[in-house]
């Protein structure tokens, strides 16, 4: 037996929303052999644009059963069937949630008739239920209303049994098939023909856009992983409904991958990435001649396209660098905003004070220019060389005085003497300190595979 259900609701999340309207039609493969509906009350206000779509007001729920009263007609009628909708995880992560409110724990098989509909009668301009139902010639003189909404379903779950000559259906209720858990518009092939290697993968909405990007060890694996579970929140479920398309990139290592991946969400800024998106330079070495001739360093926040001599994750990162720049090169405390007080300098001799002007600015100014040289000679240039998406190549990223200049794949052949050369055969990509702390820790975890350059 079938149980082909349709619910109206106060929003889209079910964790944060309440059913409004429920209707069962119990099937037997043919035909509906018994109905059931009810209008609930939600216990809260019923958005005007939803009672603008559905014409249920408050008003009318006012006086319903909220959903606690209805739950045990409810879970004797789905017990032991085969749940059936229209986007059959919307539906049923609603009627779910809420019986296990109400005590009641809900397991069963499911088929969606947006999903068997793409695979029975492909080609269709939409798979909407509107325009589904009007293309087929099916009636319902009450759209956005569960009954009519549910008695449609019904019968196109008919068509489709009638029309299904290569057993789809039959396929999707095994035991082992995923069919049931992707989202209603993915197909099932574009996750089947992912690779099981490392790489980042792409979801796509009904346009094309890119709408998340990920990294993943096992990119089949990762991408099977979003679609599992029954998360009735809102984020998760508009998510799931607006995944259409999955594009991938291989990649030769997981490290790669997470670059990638970095680069990717800032370049595209997916709607539903939320990490790394935000991820800046928190802080900046700077150096400015003041009015006296003075070159000045100082750590401050940083700010784009402004020439940071460095940039780190914290003030307190970048003002030990500028401290040891102090104690090796005899720099000036209060020229370099390390100390503020309207005392004698700290560390320096009284002959060598360049904030009273003893110290003459040239003079001070060569120590500045010994401590940037030294500085930028003490950031480390270096490559990882690993492995590759193919047996006959390897991957490598560059790291070119601290900062990340950018990755590739090179022939193992290929015998790279130095930075210039590996340029040459590698692409440039934006970075930033969360991508050259993951590199710094990887040569760090593995330095047989760090090819450093003098």
């Amino acid at each position: 037996m079938y149980a082909v259900v349709d619910i109206e609701t106060t929003g889209g999340h079910a964790n944060a929303n309440g059913i409004t309207e429920i209707a069962i039609c119990l099937h037997d493969g043919k035909k509906i052999t018994k109905r059931f509906s009810t209008l609930v009350n939600p216990r809260r206000d019923i958005p005007i644009y939803i009672r603008a779509l559905t014409g249920i007001t408050n008003e009318m729920v006012a006086d319903a059963p909220p959903f606690e009263d209805v739950a045990a007609d409810i879970y004797h009628l789905l017990h032991g069937k085969i749940f059936i909708a229209h986007n059959v995880n919307f539906d049923f992560s609603f009627v779910r949630y809420h019986l296990a409110q109400a005590g009641y724990e809900l397991q069963c098989n499911k088929l969606c008739t947006v999903r068997l509909g793409r695979k029975i009668l492909p080609g269709l301009p939409s798979y909407s239920l509107g325009k589904l139902c009007h293309h087929l010639g099916i009636d319902n003189e009450s759209r956005h209303r569960a009954m009519g909404d549910c008695e449609a379903t019904a019968e196109l779950f008919s068509l489709l049994i009638r029309n299904d000559r290569d057993d789809h259906i039959k396929q999707a209720l095994k035991q082992n098939s995923k069919e049931q858990v992707l989202p209603p518009h993915l197909p099932k092939k574009a996750v089947q023909d992912l690779p099981d290697t490392p790489g980042v993968y792409y979801f796509h909405d009904h346009k094309g856009k890119v709408i998340y990007v990920g990294k993943a060890k096992n990119i089949k694996k990762r991408v099977s992983s979003h679609f599992t579970g029954n998360n009735p929140g809102q984020q998760r479920q508009e998510f799931l409904k607006n995944i259409h398309q999955i594009t991938h990139q291989i990649c030769g290592t997981e490290l790669i991958a997470f670059v990638l991946e970095a680069v990717e969400i800032k370049r595209l800024w997916p709607k539903y990435n939320r990490s790394l998106k935000r991820f800046e330079h928190a802080y900046g070495l700077y150096m400015f001649e003041d009015q006296r001739g003075y070159m000045r360093l100082a750590v401050d926040k940083y700010r784009k396209d402004t020439g940071a001599i460095y940039t780190c994750n914290t003030i307190f990162e970048g003002r030990t660098i500028l401290n040891q720049l102090i104690e090796m090169f005899a720099l000036c405390p209060k020229l370099c905003f390390i100390q503020s007080n309207a005392g004698p300098c700290t560390g320096v001799a009284k002959e060598q004070c360049a904030c009273t002007g003893i110290e003459p600015a040239d003079a001070y100014n060569e120590k500045v220019n010994l401590a940037i040289a030294e500085l930028n000679n003490a950031l480390p240039t270096f490559a990882i060389r690993d492995d590759g998406r193919t047996d006959d190549e390897h991957s490598c990223i560059l790291v070119e005085k601290g900062k990340f200049y950018g990755m590739g794949y090179i022939s193992h052949y290929f015998q790279v003497e130095n930075v210039q050369q590996l340029k040459d055969y590698i692409t440039p990509y934006p970075g930033n300190d969360y991508i050259k702390n993951l590199v710094a820790n990887y040569a760090e975890k593995f330095p047989q595979r760090k090819v450093v350059f003098g």
